[in-house]
């Protein structure tokens, strides 16, 4: 099996975000990728893998490329939700009034009726409930704006620099960030237990009250449910600009590993690139990419502007 030892090591070469040296949840990301033997090659348009017990980078591809992120923007809602302190039993309704990108989306989530704090952050992360993320926001200290401005001020404070969000659920196309941001937010996730939690719940039976009702809902990463994959954070997302998206802290070889998968093409290619890396990391090889996959990335590439030999290089400088 390869190594998870050959890999290049950070050391003293880590950079400081802001003042001061880098603590876990600020640490940055080697721009070098480790010296794996045979390339990589996936259908996403952007990605990073990062090994979560020293931050080292293991595969990169496109990893700075700004794009939307659609429901991953779920994930910083959350911290801000938890650095928040407030009770996590507390009952709060469901409330969607300064969140214009919620009009005309379905939900089966009632407006007005209450849930718990608890239960709406398992929701937001669990089902990617757009209602439920929105509502969080708005029950905030400060109003809706001030969560979306401590969103923004999480994301700096991370080192998060090409990160942006105007809205909690991810539905704008202005909530933007790139892989190697959001590996970053997976880093500080680790501080965050109950994230973990949450978002590799398999399924609950949510209870509403005012009026009573209850819905049944399931995780959107049918990985979870899979015995050979040891998930210890995920979110998925979708938008059509955004194509499909997904982060997983996960074990693989023994090792905690960060991974982070943006636009790919169908519905179930983000999880077919995790599958991918996963090969990768353990046996130096992977599944083809279907030609229609393929086609998708590199017709996105061309209206982006990202080359072939850019996404080369990205990888371990091996021409594909």
């Amino acid at each position: 099996m390869l190594s998870f030892f050959r890999v290049v090591c950070l050391g003293l070469s880590l950079c400081t975000l802001g003042n001061g040296l880098i603590g876990d949840a600020e640490a940055a990301v080697s721009t070098e990728p480790a010296p794996l033997t045979s390339p990589l090659v996936i259908a996403s348009g952007s990605a990073i893998v990062v090994d979560m017990a020293d931050n080292r980078l293991l595969y990169a591809a496109n990893a700075d490329k700004v794009v939307p992120i659609a429901s991953l923007s779920k994930l910083m809602t959350a911290i801000v939700v938890l650095d928040a302190h407030q009770p996590m039993d507390e009952i709060i309704s469901v409330d969607i009034h300064q969140t214009p990108e919620l009009k005309g989306v379905f939900s089966r989530v009632r407006v007005g009726s209450e849930i718990s704090r608890h239960d709406m952050l398992l929701l937001a992360l669990m089902s990617s409930e757009n209602r439920a993320a929105a509502s969080l926001a708005h029950h905030y200290p400060g109003g809706y704006p001030a969560f979306i401005a401590a969103m923004n001020a999480k994301a700096r404070s991370l080192g998060m620099l090409n990160t942006h969000y105007v809205e909690p659920t991810g539905l704008s196309v202005n909530n933007v960030s790139t892989a190697r941001d959001l590996s970053k937010l997976l880093i500080a996730s680790k501080n965050y237990p109950m994230l973990s939690e949450l978002s590799t719940t398999h399924e609950t039976m949510a209870k509403f009250q005012n009026p009573p009702y209850t819905l049944p809902f399931r995780n959107t990463n049918h990985l979870v449910y899979r015995p050979d994959w040891a998930i210890q954070l995920t979110k998925t997302g979708f938008t059509n600009l955004a194509g499909h998206c997904l982060v997983m802290r996960t074990v693989i070889n023994h090792r905690p590993v960060g991974l982070v998968v943006l636009d790919a093409f169908g519905k179930y290619t983000h999880f077919a690139d995790a599958n991918r890396i996963r090969s990768w990391l353990e046996t130096g090889k992977s599944s083809p990419v279907p030609p229609a996959a393929l086609d998708y990335k590199k017709q996105k590439a061309r209206q982006s502007g990202v080359t072939a030999q850019n996404n080369s290089r990205d990888q371990n400088g091996i021409a594909d």
